[in-house]
């Protein structure tokens, strides 16, 4: 047998790293709402889905701080524009490259669920089985402890050069002056109007005189204004341990529902113990190498880092060339669909349960696992998870039977920034679905999340494989978040990421296969059609895609439909730079997807 790392057999030798496309480069144009998708300079580059959330990044990278910094004004001024993913109610992973150690590191903001939590929390007493998932989704029971700002405190702590007090500032002029309601923000608030307008305090501060905000109205926050000053007056403990900390735990244990409304919003478990228990975690990056690029993402409790790892490590036993796509697209569909079966299998709080980190992303068990793909024919999906256990031979049978795949609301954000000193953060934070729980914490302008139903519901029956992504007390969900840095001979080379909850991999997978196998440069990349293979019976895919490669994918036996969503039809909402050349970066966002993003220079290029 072949121990990890060792040589073996592969399928087919590698290809070497496409380069990208030396064809000129023609910036995109700015859109009428102050968008462009794509900026090429110096000084610094940021990447958000927001004007003004890249603006604030761009204010403090232009008055010296550094990467760090810059996510964190970032971030915060994304709790005003995009409040119903974004809010300090909720949690999320960070990947930094600090250019002086010329290391990545990660800290997990990922939030927990409380002290009194169980494995039998989300099943209806009165029936045993598990809740709706909407019904557990509006709840408090559905609030995890937050991590953001303690997030944020730790990582200012470590590399940042400015207070959290100072980097607040930016998100208080937009919270208290207001931002222009676009279309995005709209289509965002009325897919939440029903629940919205059953919970007091959210109906107050969403639906401004009972109404949806029209396009082009101007949207304020005061209270997440005072909110924000009183954050920076007091600093994180004001939250973990202190006032704001017990009103968070007052909403969830009592939601602030309409008397008249007839939906069962259930209380949460939520103590006043829990909050300055909380503690962000520095882990080590998961790491691979790919086509002579070393790949860095989020260990668990993401599954980010460890899945997208697992199927480069197979794609990396194939030859894959930009003269036959839909060759290199059956070979990502299928790595995908290996890689979510041990995701489901084994990924969960590796503080809480064993997680094989290490024979995950072993390359023998890549080799294992990539036997299992035939080069002309689809596997039946769902496939089972293999067997990491350091024993690696050729085509092992199945370890267990396949694990369905769970829910994992998609609404997330993703940023990336680079500074003049070549630090770099990719940054991907969520309250979960759009509009988290739906519980605004009274006169504090910000929703909690709702980030424990990413825990499995329901227990697995006696005598089948044990569950790692179980509710616990103390535990963190298992999550997709996928913020990449990637190096190329020590330096970054690119940094990606994107929100869409369980298809945050995939389209961070795609993304990568797109620039290096596929030889793209970055823009055309991350704007290309997407398909999210997740280890379900369907291929779920934009409409470009189908139309592209549709025939010849369904020839080889996948079975594709058109993404549900939400949105229908629309993958992810990536951002990402690339570093061109000493100094010189082009960050680029979404050209069309969720209305396109924001991409930012500190000093463009001419």
């Amino acid at each position: 047998m072949a121990a990890p790392g060792q040589a073996t057999a592969a399928p087919a030798p590698t290809a070497p790293f496409a380069r990208e496309s030396t064809a000129p480069f023609a910036p995109a144009p700015t859109a009428p709402d102050g968008k462009q998708p794509v900026a090429t300079g110096y000084g610094g580059a940021v990447s958000t889905v927001d004007p003004d959330a890249s603006r604030s990044a761009i204010e403090v990278l232009r008055k010296g701080g550094n990467a760090m910094d810059a996510a964190v004004a970032a971030t915060a001024t994304l709790g005003v524009t995009e409040p119903y993913v974004a809010a300090i109610g909720g949690g999320g992973y960070f990947t930094y490259y600090d250019a002086r150690s010329r290391r990545v590191y990660t800290i997990d903001g990922r939030e927990k669920a409380p002290g009194a939590m169980r494995e039998t929390s989300f099943l209806d007493p009165a029936t045993g089985k598990p809740l709706a998932f909407d019904e557990a989704v509006t709840s408090g029971l559905s609030v995890g402890v937050p991590g953001t700002v303690a997030q944020w405190d730790t990582g200012l702590r470590r590399f940042g050069t400015r207070s959290m007090a100072s980097l607040l500032q930016p998100a208080i002029r937009v919270a208290e002056h207001g931002f222009t309601v676009d279309q995005e923000f709209q289509d965002q608030t009325a897919t939440n109007e029903a629940r919205f307008r059953d919970i007091v305090p959210t109906r107050e501060l969403f639906l401004p005189g009972g109404r949806l905000p029209q396009v082009g109205s101007t949207f304020r926050n005061p209270d997440l204004a005072r909110t924000y000053r009183e954050l920076a007056r007091r600093g994180p403990s004001w939250l973990y341990g202190g006032e704001l900390g017990k009103e968070i735990v007052r909403t969830v244990r009592h939601p602030p529902k309409d008397p008249a409304a007839t939906r069962n919003v259930r209380p949460g478990l939520m103590s006043d113990a829990d909050l300055p228990a909380y503690r962000p975690v520095w882990r080590d990056p998961t790491h691979v190498s790919y086509r002579g690029v070393d790949v860095y993402g989020m260990a668990p409790s993401s599954s980010g880092g460890t899945t997208v790892g697992e199927a480069l490590n197979i794609l990396g036993n194939y030859r894959l060339s930009p003269k036959d796509p839909v060759t290199a697209l059956h070979y990502y569909l299928e790595a995908s669909k290996l890689a979510y079966a041990d995701r489901g299998a084994y990924v969960g709080d590796p503080d809480k349960v064993d997680v094989p980190v290490r024979e995950l992303l072993s390359r023998g068990y890549a080799r294992e696992r990539a036997c299992r793909i035939s080069p002309d024919t689809a596997a039946t999906a769902p496939v089972p998870p293999g067997s990491p256990d350091g024993r690696y031979g050729h085509c092992r049978p199945p370890a267990a039977t396949a694990r369905p795949l769970g829910q994992e609301g998609p609404q997330t954000t993703h940023l990336v920034v680079a500074d003049r000193w070549g630090n770099v953060a990719s940054y991907t934070l969520s309250i979960e679905q759009f509009g988290g729980s739906g519980l605004t914490v009274p006169g504090r302008g910000f929703l909690l999340n709702n980030e424990l139903t990413d825990f499995s519901f329901q227990p697995p029956a006696p005598g089948a494989a044990p569950d790692p992504n179980l509710p616990g007390p103390g535990k963190r969900p298992r999550s997709s978040m996928s913020p990449t840095i990637v190096l190329r001979h020590g330096r970054p080379m690119l940094a990606v990421g994107s929100p869409g909850g369980s298809t945050i991999i995939t389209t961070v997978l795609q993304i990568l296969l797109n620039r290096v196998d596929l030889g793209m440069d970055l823009p055309d990349a991350l704007a290309a059609p997407r398909a999210t293979q997740r280890n379900t019976p369907q291929v779920f895919a934009e409409q470009g895609f189908l139309d592209r490669y549709g025939p010849a994918l369904t020839a080889k036996g996948h079975r594709l439909a058109l993404f549900p969503g939400p949105p229908a039809g629309q993958i992810g909402a990536a951002t990402g730079l690339e570093f061109l050349a000493p100094g010189l970066v082009r960050a680029v966002a979404e050209p069309v997807r969720r209305h396109g993003g924001s991409a930012l220079v500190v000093w463009p290029s001419r």
